[in-house]
């Protein structure tokens, strides 16, 4: 019951609207069970309306609590490899940041104690193939600022990150280079301060 009433909320609307995704938000987030429904409706890669959940899933990671994640990031991090749609990768991807911008925040938070060594090495991985497949510029910018996060324990990723910034991506498009040259400043300040 709880699954199919998810699922003919999302159907139900009709376009990414503010008001839309805060519509049915408010219904997962009034019954946190759906929650669970709405991160196994994201990965349903085959049908459409995993779109609309993957929508709704950021929305409440972005705008409510990034921590109702947490009980489903063995899924989540599991699962982002087999996203399909365009329109589902990039809210997707914009948890990944958000994720990373957690688990290096300087206060303490429940991210830090539950995102693994596994979570972040799973995350890593998509976040490089997103950046070597096609893929839409928010893509992009969410991918290469949740790497350089983790590359700051992982050694080889800020390299990697820097190669393909500077042999790819920065001649992609105007908004992908702005950001690929952001990122590439910061990784070189780090790597000044590690010296």
């Amino acid at each position: 019951m709880s699954l199919l009433y998810v699922i003919e909320q999302l159907n139900n609307m009709e376009n990414p609207k503010r008001e839309n995704r805060q519509r049915v938000a408010n219904i997962v987030l009034e019954n946190n069970i759906f929650f669970k429904h709405l991160v196994t409706i994201t990965f349903d890669v085959e049908n459409k309306v995993s779109i609309k959940a993957a929508w709704i899933l950021e929305w409440i990671c972005t705008h409510h609590n990034l921590e109702w994640i947490i009980p489903h990031l063995d899924e989540f991090t599991s699962k982002i490899n087999t996203l399909q749609f365009d329109s589902a990768i990039r809210p997707c991807a914009k948890i990944c940041e958000h994720l990373a911008n957690a688990y290096y925040a300087k206060t303490n938070n429940e991210v830090k104690k539950h995102l693994t060594t596994h979570h972040i090495d799973t995350i890593i991985e998509t976040g490089f193939d997103w950046l070597i497949t096609p893929q839409k510029i928010a893509v992009r910018a969410y991918t290469m600022n949740a790497l350089y996060f983790f590359g700051l324990e992982k050694d080889w990723v800020h390299p990697e990150l820097k190669h393909l910034i500077e042999t790819k991506i920065i001649f992609e498009s105007k908004g992908t280079k702005a950001r690929g040259k952001y990122i590439l400043d910061l990784i070189e300040k780090h790597r000044k301060t590690t010296l």
